[in-house]
């Protein structure tokens, strides 16, 4: 069998460059953990492109809920992805809640219906990245520690908000809502209108409160920062890749639709300042 570890790395290093840029300035020795966690997480947020259908993808997000619940069956423990993420849950002492958390919150992904509320907006952006922050953080401090929990909610809403708003086009394309209804309403936007990749100013007053929302817990993030034990900060660092597209977005000829991406040298020299200058020193 392929060793687990080598197989997540390999999976992260495809799918996920953000993260995986971020672990090498992780000990060498906790890489191939923070790999396996950013694995399971490419596992779950990639469940609908691999079920193409709502029904097959709610089985595959409770075979995951088995499996961390200590029920798995059948063929999980050929699974490499979960393999290693036993191995390191079970390493590190870390709870599968926030995991079991991060699956519910997913589900959305499978459907076509809308996002809501704000409130629920703000539910998944939270639970979709905050879990993987603390957990990451939690590796690298050899264990949970109180201290991560504030300074993670914030960092994960910061980065996925803004994931989020880089990803608009791609959701247009598939047809699913991801930004409020009730924010859309309170702008007068036709959810139509974002499906025919049309740009507005009700639509950029929009995404520009979601960036508002990112900009808050970017605030907080800096008021908790000092709680970070050193040794977890890689952990937050995928948040600094944030900060550059906030920026973008108040530039007259930014395209919601066309969100400019940093090539992966421009995000390495950003990580490597975050990583010695400090955290968000960038």
């Amino acid at each position: 069998m392929t060793d687990p570890y080598a197989h997540c790395e390999r999976l992260v290093e495809a799918v996920d460059k953000d993260r995986f840029l971020a672990t090498l300035f992780a000990p060498a020795e906790r890489r191939a953990h923070l790999h396996a966690l950013y694995a399971f997480n490419v596992e779950i947020a990639r469940v609908r492109e691999a079920a193409h259908k709502a029904l097959p993808g709610e089985m595959r997000i409770q075979w995951w809920r088995d499996v961390l619940n200590g029920r798995g069956y059948g063929d999980f423990k050929s699974n490499p992805v979960a393999t290693a993420m036993l191995d390191t849950i079970q390493k590190f002492r870390l709870p599968a809640a926030p995991l079991l958390e991060l699956l519910e919150a997913r589900s959305f992904d499978l459907y076509d219906d809308p996002m809501p509320t704000m409130s629920e907006f703000e539910s998944y952006a939270r639970s979709t990245s905050s879990p993987l922050i603390e957990l990451a953080a939690a590796v690298l401090v050899d264990g949970p520690n109180a201290a991560l929990t504030e300074p993670a909610r914030h960092a994960g809403m910061v980065y996925a908000v803004a994931g989020l708003i880089r990803a608009l086009p791609i959701h247009a394309a598939r047809r699913q809502l991801y930004m409020p209804l009730d924010l859309l309403r309170r702008h007068e936007v036709d959810p139509d209108e974002i499906f025919a990749i049309k740009t507005s100013p009700g639509l950029r007053a929009a995404l520009n409160e979601l960036r508002a929302l990112a900009l808050a817990h970017l605030g907080d993030l800096r008021a908790t920062i000092h709680t970070i034990p050193a040794a977890a900060q890689p952990a937050f660092l995928p948040v600094v890749l944030a900060r550059p597209m906030l920026k973008r977005m108040v530039r007259r000829n930014y395209d919601p639709f066309m969100p400019p991406d940093p090539s992966q040298w421009r995000k390495q020299l950003i990580l490597w300042r975050a990583a010695w200058g400090g955290i968000l020193a960038v």
